[in-house]
């Protein structure tokens, strides 16, 4: 994809100015990089999600899996089906999207079950947990005719959900901590603002223990690396509460996550040394998070190491990984994008009669009795 010319900077003037203020109203005139990506994505009124969803979609910035065609949906309500199964067709099946876009998918999963699986159809409860007031309203909108509940977290119980969590396409939109090593160390890269009131970055000591422990976790020793000096990446620690919290409303069923990633030992390979993150605008990639900002997307891949090690300390296990491409051997585009799938509860092992092939010809599975 060729990227664009960063020559027209259109980038949300208010919204750079809330972000200059927090700038200067911290103590060391300088905010992480994660929540100057957070302002920049979520801000109520000025962040990228919360403007007009027209970002997504064909005259948007980036197509997910489901704007190609209905067989992605249809796929995943098989699968979901198959769950249902394995719990004895239970009289109650709740399905929770995590961040769901357009409404699309869910349009897809819902259409396709009241058509070939109505008994399923019929036990579900859909629920959708969405952050943008703007994508939410245009949900309500697409998916009227079925009922579907828009809850918030904290409305969702402890041990209260039987089903499944899902999610396309969200973790990776989550706000990331940036570091560089400098003089085998691993310092973080902070945004501030220069004389020009331009949006530049600045290393200093980490912000939070949490990113050296997340090394830990994923097992991985940057400072043993060849040629570490000026090596950058990303650390999501918000995927690994994000998993905390999953596991905490899950009472029996599966988290399956879809998304961009990789495995940490790939994620954080010696010649990956600038990291992941990517700025998408009218379906062009560039790197660089401080043009158009408020207008385009920014993203970093997921660790999908990251999320088996939470998902396992927190009471989940996982069961398998599969290229998308794989899943969907229909003929979508074959893209280098992972499916995650965890468990929990007294439940027996998913039989994947949808996922035909793992990456690397080998699925991962496990299962909690």
């Amino acid at each position: 994809m060729n990227q664009p010319q960063l020559t027209i900077n259109n980038s949300n003037e208010n919204l750079c100015e809330i972000i200059h203020q927090r700038i200067s109203e911290s103590p060391k005139k300088q905010i992480t990089f994660a929540e100057y990506m957070d302002l920049v994505l979520y801000h109520p009124q000025h962040g990228y999600y919360a403007t007009h969803p027209v970002n997504i979609g064909k005259q948007g910035d980036f197509l997910t899996s489901p704007h190609w065609s209905n067989d992605f949906g249809e796929l995943l309500a098989e699968q979901f089906l198959q769950m249902w199964d394995i719990f004895q067709r239970p009289n109650n099946f709740t399905l929770v999207e995590m961040g769901a876009g357009k409404g699309i998918l869910a349009e897809q999963i819902l259409g396709y079950l009241q058509q070939t699986h109505l008994d399923f159809f019929q036990t579900i409860e859909y629920l959708i947990i969405e952050k943008s007031e703007v994508l939410k309203a245009e949900q309500k909108q697409r998916l009227n005719s079925y009922q579907v509940k828009w809850f918030e977290w904290d409305e969702i119980s402890h041990n209260s959900i039987t089903g499944c969590f899902f999610s396309n396409e969200l973790v990776d939109a989550f706000s990331v901590h940036k570091f560089i090593i400098e003089n085998e160390e691993i310092r973080e890269i902070y945004v501030t603002s220069d004389s020009d009131g331009k949006f530049v970055e600045i290393t200093d000591k980490i912000s939070t223990p949490e990113i050296a422990e997340y090394f830990k976790l994923v097992d991985i020793d940057l400072l043993s690396f060849p040629n570490v000096e000026g090596y950058q990446s990303e650390v999501n620690l918000q995927a690994l509460d994000w998993m905390k919290i999953l596991s905490d409303k899950l009472l029996k069923g599966y988290v399956l996550t879809i998304d961009y990633g990789y495995q940490a030992a790939r994620y954080y390979n010696p010649v990956r040394r600038e990291g992941t993150l990517q700025c998408y605008y009218q379906h062009h990639r560039n790197n660089d998070p401080y043009w158009n900002i408020g207008r385009q997307d920014i993203t970093a891949h997921v660790d999908f190491t990251a999320l088996e090690k939470q998902g396992n300390l927190s009471g989940l296990e996982t069961l398998g990984f599969t290229q998308q491409g794989l899943f969907l051997r229909r003929g979508l585009v074959q893209r280098n994008f992972f499916l995650f799938l965890s468990l929990k509860g007294e439940v027996l092992n998913l039989n994947f009669s949808v996922i035909w092939k793992a990456m690397e010809s080998n699925i991962y599975r496990s299962f909690k009795k």
